[in-house]
């Protein structure tokens, strides 16, 4: 039987441990793909610490991976094996909820989630079903895996703010250097919050086309008509609401957030919104990648080793990165 190596969570709290598995085998549906890179995630992050509820455990992490078809299960047509594929956080729903008939199939009631409640990403091989995979160009994976994610998280939530002319971004990590390519792009005018005092994250901000770069306990010099919280400090919500304009909104676009705390009524009237943007669905990935043909973005990476996955994990946990970390077997 052919073995593979991989990272481990035997339990939330506790490090990854590094193992050797047998290569799994496609089901009906499914693909096999050999992992050419996997990157990290704050998702990852979040499960790791046991901020997220009922994982798989043990459990092999990762949901934004770059591979290859190295074989394809009973009943799957158009993938031919050597296809470039991308593995996205929605492993799988159940097609026929309220939610999946309604074009609403991230808020699927029985869904699986890649590196969470199915195996992911921090190994050499993982098997996907290949109708929730994504068809990607040849190109450099470690390039490629933060958009497994952040990008496409980033897109959803981008999406949801509509067309503010004055966008804001509280944190500035993985998602955010993405995203801040697009919005310049298509003429936002893109206001950055870092940590205060992150000059790193700040020059990093400006370098990719912020008009105003400030710390989160900062106002910008004019009222925005949209803001983006990628950190995820609850504290941030009622200071985005004092930075947007009237008729503005806050978009929440991770999974887990610390509790944001009470604020005033007057912070929030005036018809400003606050939304949580919950997983993705296939229809985002095909526009996200729809939008890379036409705007090129390039991602800002830190490779890792596989059995370094501990490593990158602190390193986002502790801040220290620039853009995204990616794990290459």
């Amino acid at each position: 039987m052919a073995r593979m190596r991989a990272m481990l969570l035997d339990a939330p709290g506790r490090p990854l441990r590094a193992a050797e598995l047998a290569v799994p085998d496609p089901g009906p549906g499914e693909v096999l793909v050999r992992v050419l890179a996997c990157g990290v995630c704050r998702t990852d992050l979040h499960l790791v610490d046991g901020e997220l509820p009922d994982p798989k455990l043990p459990v092999v992490p990762g949901h934004e991976i770059v591979g290859e078809v190295a074989a394809v299960g009973a009943g799957v047509d158009g993938i031919e094996i050597g296809r470039r594929v991308g593995v996205p956080w929605l492993g799988r729903t159940c097609g026929t909820c309220r939610f999946c008939r309604s074009a609403r199939e991230n808020l699927c009631d029985a869904p699986l989630f890649t590196g969470y409640t199915r195996d992911g990403g921090y190994a050499e091989y993982t098997v996907a079903d290949a109708r929730y995979c994504f068809p990607l160009p040849e190109a450099d994976p470690v390039a490629q895996a933060p958009f497994l994610c952040a990008g496409l998280i980033g897109y959803r939530a981008y999406r949801f703010a509509g067309q503010a002319e004055r966008l804001g971004i509280y944190g500035f990590g993985a998602a955010a250097h993405i995203l801040a390519q697009i919005a310049t792009a298509e003429g936002r005018q893109l206001y950055v919050f870092t940590r205060p005092g992150d000059r790193a994250a700040q020059d990093f901000a400006r370098r990719l086309g912020a008009v105003w770069v400030g710390g989160s306990d900062e106002r910008p010099p004019v009222p925005l008509d949209a803001a983006i919280v990628f950190a995820p400090v609850g504290a941030l919500v009622p200071a985005a609401l004092r930075a947007v304009d009237k008729g503005g909104v806050v978009v929440l676009g991770g999974i887990h957030m610390s509790d944001i705390p009470a604020f005033p009524y007057r912070i929030l009237w005036e018809e400003r919104v606050v939304r949580s943007v919950a997983n993705l669905t296939r229809a985002d990935g095909l526009g996200f990648f729809e939008k890379l043909a036409r705007t090129p973005v390039t991602t800002e990476t830190v490779r890792f080793p596989l059995e370094a996955a501990n490593d990158a994990l602190a390193a986002l946990r502790e801040g220290r990165l620039q853009g995204a970390a990616v794990l290459v077997p």
